[in-house]
């Protein structure tokens, strides 16, 4: 087991579905999801990797009806449905892949660094060969 295994033993993929907001309480502070679990005295981790795990359908459903009982946040009594939609692509594996370039930008898809690299190099290439090209035909 690693130094970061023992510091965070907790699925890291799973993070910006559990820190993500699902409303506001009756004391008007933030609750996420990650709270709203702990207060339904539910491992948030293990409800989370469940849910990960169990469909993007199931997920929703089951999300839903785990925020609909969270009495402190007042929104969830109507809206835990749409919650648990909004919420559920931000399971890891359960978002659908970006159909195209612009699809991914619209959507604030992240890059790695190597994708970003290797566009860039693409880039310095073809400048490269088209200033060659210019460089040749002045001559």
């Amino acid at each position: 087991m690693s130094a970061a295994d023992i510091l965070n033993p907790h699925d890291p993929a799973l993070e910006r579905f559990l820190f993500a907001s699902v409303g506001e309480d009756r004391d008007g502070s933030i609750v996420t999801v990650l709270s709203a679990l702990a207060r339904l005295e539910l491992d948030p981790w293990e409800v989370a990797a469940e849910l990960a795990s169990s469909g993007r359908q199931a997920a929703v459903s089951r999300l839903g009806t785990l925020l609909s009982r969270c009495k402190d946040v007042p929104a969830l009594a109507t809206e835990n449905g749409e919650v648990a939609r909004t919420l559920a692509p931000l399971l890891p594996g359960a978002a659908p892949a970006a159909t195209s370039f612009s699809d991914a930008l619209h959507k604030g898809i992240a890059f790695s660094p190597g994708t970003i690299l290797s566009v860039a190099v693409v880039i310095l290439i073809l400048i490269q060969v088209i200033l060659s090209g210019t460089w040749e035909t002045a001559e």
